[in-house]
């Protein structure tokens, strides 16, 4: 058997020409601990207040406590599904509902999900769910008891 050189430069080149870079950039961290609905986070050192979290398994976890060394996550699914250990991945995407005309008559869920059986919300606008009161002198007064 023989090794052609020009065969050898073909094939080389044509892996050159369809090779693909796909990086992944997220900043991810590790569960150090987890009970009672909160999770400890170590890793996610850019980690923003009220930021959501990925759990492994797509459960979702609110960002509330940031200490120095780890953040202490608000776990907002099914706990049972998360152990130490698991790969937490940030979102970037501060906590956010669904708000307007597609929410009326709707049951949903802490996080704005759907959970009447009537599908998708299909909303357009979103509001983030911590935001600063009107004071008390913007208000409009009570005028019905």
């Amino acid at each position: 058997m023989q090794i052609k050189a020009e065969e050898i430069s073909q094939i080389i080149k044509g892996q050159i020409k369809d090779y693909e870079t796909k990086v992944d950039l997220s900043e991810t961290g590790t569960v150090i601990s987890v009970g009672d609905g909160i999770a400890r986070v170590h890793g996610v050192e850019n980690c923003m207040a009220m930021e959501l979290l990925e759990f492994s398994g797509g459960i979702l976890g609110l960002a509330l406590n940031l200490e120095s060394d780890n953040v202490g996550c608000a776990v907002l699914g099914n706990v049972s599904g998360i152990k130490e250990g698991d790969i937490v991945k940030r979102t970037g995407k501060i906590a956010e509902v669904p708000v307007g005309p597609e929410m009326e008559g709707r049951v949903v869920d802490g996080v704005g999900f759907p959970i009447d059986g009537q599908g998708p919300l299909n909303a357009k606008h979103f509001s983030k769910m911590e935001v600063l009161a009107p004071g008390v002198i913007a208000r409009k007064g009570v005028h019905e008891p």
